[in-house]
């Protein structure tokens, strides 16, 4: 059986039909999609919970970073437990448990990692130089930005184009975070590749007051 069959019901999100090709080939859920990551992780990926659900219950095992991804307390807790050398670890796509856990807005497995010595710090290693704080903006969550960076996150960590969690907040008009990550001392004066600040971020997505409040 091709696994591209499962990943195209995956992207068009036909969860009974998923259900059905999986009661006769289970083993779809440990073989690798086009996209370089199993099924599972291509629905999380594709904002598809329910479905990434439905893969999961036909999957023997599940990673870490699957746990982590779906947001998995126990089976997190228990992969750890077993595993505690893949707390930061990178998946086959390059991201940490954490940065995976940031991503998906999973704000209790978020304080299991840090409370087992996850570290904030590691970047995602296929290129993109993503740290965990960009994942938790990107995924408009306060509280796990909060966390992140009550664990020691950099808060001027650059991704790549020099990106930094201050330019991500910004161009997304997250007041909220803004303020939370000029607490922690986020600077201002930070350009990307090609010269842009967060005020010209925030100014071009349309939010004046906000890059009002961020001018150098």
């Amino acid at each position: 059986m091709d696994i591209s069959q499962l990943e195209t019901l995956i992207e068009t999100d036909k969860k009974q039909e998923i259900s059905d090709l999986l009661n006769k080939h289970p083993e779809l859920t440990s073989q690798e999609t086009s996209h370089g990551i199993s099924p599972l992780l291509l629905a999380c990926y594709y904002k598809k919970p329910a479905t990434a659900g439905i893969i999961a219950g036909f999957a023997k095992n599940i990673s870490l970073f699957e746990a982590c991804a779906l947001g998995k307390f126990k089976e997190t807790d228990d992969l750890l437990t077993q595993q505690p050398e893949l707390l930061n670890s990178t998946s086959k796509d390059g991201f940490t448990a954490l940065g995976l856990a940031a991503y998906f807005g999973h704000e209790e497995i978020i304080r299991l990692l840090l409370f087992k010595g996850a570290d904030a710090n590691i970047p995602a290693s296929n290129g993109f130089n993503v740290f965990p704080i960009h994942s938790a903006v990107a995924a408009k969550s306060f509280a796990i930005t909060k966390m992140l960076l009550e664990a020691g996150a950099d808060v001027n960590a650059k991704q790549q184009a020099g990106l930094t969690a201050l330019h991500a907040a910004a161009q997304i008009g997250n007041i909220e975070i803004i303020i939370l990550l000029l607490e922690h001392g986020a600077a201002l004066d930070i350009r990307m590749e090609g010269g842009k600040l967060p005020t010209d971020l925030a100014e071009e997505k349309g939010f004046p007051e906000i890059a009002a409040i961020l001018k150098v």
